[in-house]
């Protein structure tokens, strides 16, 4: 387990859900990943990201589905990819990413609380 933070510093975390609109490999990456956009509605827009999420996804049953993201990190270049968001996930198993995902679809850009 993590050291406690304090309530406060959970909520500098901007944790949002988007729909996932393009998913492709990110072939310039050196682990297998895929190049995600990911709509978060009006107030955020379409922001992306590189996901390393190959093992339990394809890229055609990732579109249309909504995702969690952390949207306040600075963005990172993965390989040609300027990932602008952190997409959330558990290991399962074998240690491969399970994506978090709402059990029923929510209005895009909702903030985790």
């Amino acid at each position: 387990m993590s050291e406690q933070i304090g309530f406060e510093e959970f909520l500098r975390v901007d944790i949002r859900v988007g729909w996932i609109v393009v998913a492709e490999p990110n072939r310039h990456a050196r682990k297998p990943a895929y190049r995600l956009e990911i709509d978060f509605g009006p107030e955020i827009g379409i922001r992306t990201s590189s996901a390393q999420i190959t093992e339990n996804y394809r890229p055609e049953e990732l579109v249309g589905r909504q995702v969690a993201a952390v949207v306040n990190f600075p963005p990172r270049q993965i390989a040609k990819v300027r990932s602008e968001v952190l997409v959330l996930g558990f290991p399962d198993a074998a240690g491969h990413v399970v994506l978090v995902m709402p059990e029923r679809p929510v209005p895009e850009g909702g903030r985790l609380y």
